[in-house]
């Protein structure tokens, strides 16, 4: 794994989006499909699951450090969190599949990342009641992450202006399809599965110490505060964004020029973007988006 160099891709377009399962998608995520759907969960499996932007490498590292922080302390300097924490349904040029890096962590537990809706998840992982991190992030500042990250991201689509790309995004046509679905189709499986564990992107920058604390009694650990106030020291933003193996500056799919992979990690940037006009129109739409969950979030805190 440590061998595998990310450093010499480069794509010479930026892919196009086409309707998938119903969503939008670009090939990069649907070339492996098959192997996608058949992987193979085991009952320890770990599976984060976001919608893109809404805080999935922070959450990765955080349970990388819970669960091999003390036992692997070389991992932390030695191996990027994307071969740590693969992202499975990803198929990028010139590198082992999602599939293919899932299937070869030598850790127990493994952790594997998606982004893939609730109802393309690998039957697998239901099956064999595995536990699932969700974290949601409010849709005004996903939003807003979603466009820079599209900006500088060579396996995603072009974003065009942030206007146009406000309409996309409120259309549902960005790549894993709409923000509404995503985070209402988890809420309304927590319901019924228990080993699902819903966060707020607000709430960790509200309080990470509490976001940690909970989630290591979801995975049904007892972790020492020191140690807890040891993960949130290694994960504060400012620290992970300086961090060669947490903030993708090791993938060159990504231009660092444009915009960093890790941003701002703040919640209120959308009020940077949101013209009065474009801030109306979007509140009436997801007024009615989403009037039928009980899912409420913060814009500001």
């Amino acid at each position: 794994m440590e061998g595998l160099d990310f450093s010499s891709m480069k794509l010479t377009s930026q892919p196009e989006l086409f309707e998938f399962k119903g969503i939008s998608m670009t090939h990069f995520f649907t070339d492996d499909w098959e192997n996608v759907q058949n992987f193979q969960a085991r009952p320890d499996d770990i599976l984060v699951a976001t919608y893109p932007k809404a805080g999935t490498t922070w959450v990765s590292y955080i349970l990388d450090l819970i669960y091999f922080g003390n036992t692997a302390p070389e991992r932390q300097s030695s191996i990027p969190i994307y071969l740590r924490v693969p992202f499975l349904e990803a198929v990028i040029p010139e590198t082992p599949t999602g599939v293919e890096l899932a299937n070869n962590l030598p850790t127990t537990p493994r952790l594997i990342k998606t982004h893939l809706p609730v109802q393309l998840v690998p039957k697998s992982f239901w099956e064999q009641n595995c536990r699932v991190v969700y974290v949601a992030r409010n849709a005004k500042d996903n939003a807003v992450s979603y466009f820079h990250f599209d900006r500088m991201n060579e396996v995603q689509p072009d974003p065009g202006d942030w206007n146009n790309y406000l309409q996309t995004f409120m259309d549902g046509k960005t790549v894993f399809g709409p923000w509404y679905d995503h985070v209402c189709g988890y809420w309304e499986k927590k319901q019924t599965y228990s080993n699902l564990h819903y966060m707020f992107f607000e709430d960790m920058v509200e309080s990470t110490d509490r976001e940690v604390e909970q989630l290591c009694s979801f995975l049904g650990l007892s972790t020492p505060t020191e140690e807890r106030q040891r993960i949130i020291k290694n994960v504060h933003f400012d620290v992970m964004k300086q961090n060669k193996m947490t903030n993708y500056s090791t993938a060159s799919v990504m231009d660092f020029t444009i915009s960093p992979f890790m941003r701002k990690g703040k919640v209120g940037d959308w009020k940077n973007h949101f013209t009065v006009a474009q801030n109306e129109q979007f509140d009436k739409h997801y007024k009615q988006k989403m009037k039928n969950s009980t899912l409420k979030f913060r814009t500001e805190i």
